[in-house]
């Protein structure tokens, strides 16, 4: 009986490196960076807002919509809350139709198809 294991079926770090340099992981990469980098950058920029209205539109931050205590501030740091809970569910649907299926195809080529 031979311990000797083909030459391409390598095991350990190698593979791990062959699959990082490969088509796949490199797409896999890109998609999750199509998605992750514009929406990081939107929220930076409509927190930002926020902040700068905050601290330099004072009245009209403080401009009343709705009775007395319901301002344009209030709604909007409500709509933070709200714009991140919509990027979650957003990269959770594009995380199911572009990113999970190359990623669980690169994982069944790892484990041998045991998942």
């Amino acid at each position: 009986m031979s311990t000797d294991t083909p030459a391409s079926a390598p095991h350990g770090p190698e593979r791990y490196l062959a699959v990082q340099r490969s088509d796949e992981f490199a797409g896999l990469r890109r998609a999750l960076r199509g998605f992750v980098f514009p929406m990081t950058v939107a929220f930076f920029l409509w927190y930002a807002l926020y902040v700068i209205l905050s601290a330099y539109a004072r009245g009209f931050m403080g401009t009343k919509l709705f009775g007395t205590n319901i301002n344009v501030a209030l709604i909007f740091g409500l709509l933070q809350f709200v714009s991140t809970f919509l990027i979650a569910w957003f990269y959770s649907r594009y995380a199911d139709r572009k990113i999970d299926p190359i990623a669980d195809k690169i994982r069944g080529e790892l484990t041998g198809g045991e998942s």
